[in-house]
């Protein structure tokens, strides 16, 4: 371990800048998240529009998904090298064209078009692998459960989106809402360029990409958080994607009503994370994951039994978004125990890669698995239940704290 890499692990002290440059950093991720999920709350339009079945809509609703899963695991090694305050800039820049490219795709209403560009629209949900290594270099070990819990709050970009995309297109149309998203992703690209500063401590880990992704794999905490991330943040995007349509099929939510309801979901989830991590640096990461998904096991049966509408529906949609949301912020403070310093944003991009595809697949199983075997949605939901009980044995039998080595 380099002196630079021992001495952003062992300082206490705070460091000058480290308030402003969280708070830039949840700020980008959050327009870029917000970027990310513009095609989720629209899927009751596209489905209207283009006459698409079940799996065809839960298609639509994933892709985005899969290159802001992928996409995190070089992302992440760039990170490590060039640092968050190029990487920020530039991945923002790069999701522009794909926002007019989708409203394109829209109104020609071409649904192969969609997919390719709702797939490219993925770069702007990389981000996340960019913020962690680089908020927590700002912070000592004690406060990096806070640190990672605030920045991962900017996954709150989706409840924006599930409120107000839904509203602009009603506003202004469906050309200019994504305009303005691709202004906001100008200005946010601006804002961090002239804005942000990488940490004094941080310092460039220069080794090729490749042979550090293949280290940052030998470690069996990459593997751990990868399957811990993959159910708790997984389950969190597959529900902010697809809750609209869900919404609409099992409740018969119109599109705004349907938005707002997601809104109220992420938000749940938002306030959670930060908790998360806070909790964590006290009673510690195992315990906060412990109680994420028991609860989120729970209410995946509740759900299942389709609750009457208004209170009982939605307070268990917002309950489990609160367990999921806790659950990914107990996951990135036990990374940033267990992962070797210098390898934090290689072993970042590789969780939050797996985190993402966690939120790829249940789609397709909603959709695929709509009203066959149980009622509704009844079978996709009991599988996450299986899966986050699964997830809570290993997390108190299968778990270590003896942080890994390079």
């Amino acid at each position: 371990m380099s002196a630079s890499t021992t001495a952003a692990s062992t300082t206490t002290a705070p460091l000058t800048g480290h308030t402003r440059n969280l708070a830039l950093a949840t700020f980008a991720f959050a327009v870029t998240f917000w970027a990310w999920n513009l095609i989720g709350p629209l899927g009751v339009r596209y489905t209207q529009q283009l006459q698409l079945s079940g799996s065809q809509k839960a298609l639509l609703v994933a892709t985005p998904v899969l290159v802001g899963s992928l996409g995190r695991i070089p992302v992440g090694a760039l990170t490590d090298r060039f640092g968050g305050r190029l990487m920020f800039p530039v991945l923002t820049l790069l999701s522009v064209p794909f926002v007019l490219l989708v409203a394109l795709a829209g109104n020609v209403k071409s649904f192969a078009l969609l997919l390719v560009f709702g797939f490219l629209l993925g770069i702007a949900g990389t981000t996340f692998a960019v913020g962690i290594p680089f908020v927590n270099a700002w912070f000592a070990p004690a406060r990096r459960g806070f640190a990672t819990g605030v920045f991962g709050a900017g996954m709150g970009g989706t409840a924006l989106s599930a409120f107000f995309t839904p509203r602009f297109v009603t506003w202004f149309g469906y050309t200019a809402t994504h305009v303005i998203m691709a202004l906001a992703l100008v200005a946010t690209a601006a804002i961090c360029w002239f804005g942000m500063r990488n940490s004094p401590v941080w310092r460039p880990n220069t080794d090729p990409v490749v042979p550090k992704l293949a280290a940052a794999l030998k470690l069996p905490v990459t593997w751990r958080m990868s399957f811990l991330y993959a159910v708790a943040f997984g389950g969190f995007v597959a529900f902010s994607t697809y809750l609209p349509t869900y919404l609409k099929d099992v409740y018969s939510f119109d599109l705004t009503a349907a938005g707002t309801r997601t809104a109220g979901f992420a938000i749940a989830a938002v306030v959670a994370r930060p908790l998360g991590g806070i909790l964590s640096d006290r009673i510690g990461p195992r315990s906060v994951l412990a109680i994420s998904l028991a609860g989120t096991a729970a209410l995946a049966v509740v759900l299942a039994l389709q609750p009457p509408l208004e209170w009982p529906a939605g307070i268990s949609f917002v309950a489990i978004a609160f367990f999921l949301g806790l659950g990914t912020g107990g996951v990135f403070a036990w990374v940033a125990r267990l992962a070797p310093p210098e390898r934090v944003g290689t072993v970042t991009g590789l969780v939050g890669a797996a985190g993402g595809l966690g939120g790829y697949f249940p789609p397709l199983v909603m959709g695929a698995t709509y009203q066959k075997v149980f009622g509704g949605y009844g079978f996709g939901l009991a599988l996450l239940c299986l899966v986050a009980l699964g997830a809570l044995a290993f997390t108190l039998v299968g778990m270590r704290e003896r942080r890994a080595t390079a």
